[in-house]
């Protein structure tokens, strides 16, 4: 099946240069592009694509009220990245608790970019663990996990899941260090979802980190 691709960039050499190494992908289509965010609205309304690259600081709408608005339609199956040169702006957490599947530095190799796409087209997430842990950090601030009503209702297997998961480990790095088989780790995430009422795994890690069930100074196992 070929991915769908919506690049969102006011920087046109970006916007260029990603588009080159998609589109020299067989799997991979670039469907559109646009300046800003509410371009990106509109293109994909129009087109549909399977997963948006979204820069944050666009002019007319910035990237995260357009991930907002995108992330609203109750039709939609896109998935959204956030194309971003990292200096922990406030943006970029915002916009993954708004419900966007990861963020990629405009610096990441090509096969690192070629790897988020693919991986926001199959429904996983986007987490660089070092990155993740320096932006909850500082813009999370942490409550007492069991003082969270829908922590509370997890089983302990699942706080242990949601807990390594904020890592920033794939479904095959947790399934190793719980000794346990990928559908079985597959299961507990869906139900951690459903429990918590949460979109993907992204908001699972904020909401894990944002409970206090994860510090924001640990080392994946």
């Amino acid at each position: 099946m070929t991915i769908r691709v919506l690049i969102a960039d006011d920087q046109k050499l970006v916007c260029s240069g990603i588009e080159m190494i998609l589109e020299d992908q067989p799997d991979i289509d670039v469907v559109g592009t646009a300046g800003d965010g509410r371009s990106a609205v509109s293109a994909a309304r129009k087109l549909r694509p399977d997963v948006v690259l979204m820069d944050i600081r666009m002019p007319q709408m910035d990237g995260l009220q357009a991930t907002r608005e995108l992330l609203a339609d109750p039709t939609a199956a896109w998935r959204i990245l956030i194309l971003t040169t990292f200096d922990l702006d406030e943006y970029v957490y915002a916009a993954l608790t708004a419900g966007a599947s990861g963020f990629l530095l405009k610096d990441a190799s090509p096969e690192q970019l070629l790897y988020a796409v693919r991986h926001a087209a199959a429904g996983d997430a986007l987490l660089a663990p070092a990155i993740t842990r320096r932006l909850v950090e500082r813009f999370t601030r942490p409550q007492p996990a069991l003082h969270h009503g829908g922590i509370a209702r997890l089983t302990p297997r699942e706080r242990e899941v949601l807990a390594l998961l904020a890592t920033g480990l794939s479904n095959h790095e947790l399934a190793a260090a719980m000794h346990l088989s990928e559908g079985t780790i597959k299961s507990h995430i869906n139900h951690i979802l459903t429990k918590l009422d949460l979109r993907d795994r992204v908001q699972a890690v904020v909401l894990a980190y944002q409970s206090g069930l994860a510090s924001a100074a640990q080392e994946p196992g």
